[in-house]
């Protein structure tokens, strides 16, 4: 296995490349098994012109790339995994013009499988607008 050991999640956004690049996602705060993220509003990531509500699609990606991100920082290493299962619950939408703050917690890792949680928000932890639940699978297993 060739992993990249401790693993800096303020480091891997300086570089603004990739999808979360493209959306305009930030790196916000991590601890031990877990990272912040950030989805700014912007126009061009509306899915519904009328209300101005930001698609399902973008917060999906920042809440794939924040469980990722939580892995890596339980690893202590960038591994090259991929998402077998991301459920998300929608429970209500974005508000137009605020910024989605998205959680990831990596709650479990075994040798080759990662368990994650989180939530998405707009303003208030405790009135999230998605959950998620998931697992990672790394194919090189995860370093222990």
């Amino acid at each position: 296995m060739n992993h990249l050991r401790g693993f800096d999640p303020e480091r891997f956004f300086t570089a603004r490349i990739g999808h979360g690049g493209a959306l305009g996602i930030r790196y916000e705060a991590h601890g031990e098994d877990w990272a912040e993220l950030a989805l700014p509003y912007d126009e061009k990531l509306v899915g519904n012109l009328g209300t101005g509500v930001v698609a399902s699609g973008p917060i999906l990606s920042l809440m794939d790339m924040a469980t990722s991100m939580g892995v890596w920082l339980r690893a202590d290493a960038f591994v090259a995994h991929a998402t077998l299962d991301l459920r998300v619950d929608y429970l209500r939408p974005a508000t137009p013009g605020k910024t989605v703050i998205g959680r990831g917690e990596c709650y479990r890792l075994t040798r080759s499988i990662a368990f994650v949680r989180g939530a998405a928000h707009d303003g208030d932890p405790n009135d999230p607008l998605a959950h998620v639940a998931g697992t990672f699978m790394a194919p090189e297993g995860y370093p222990r």
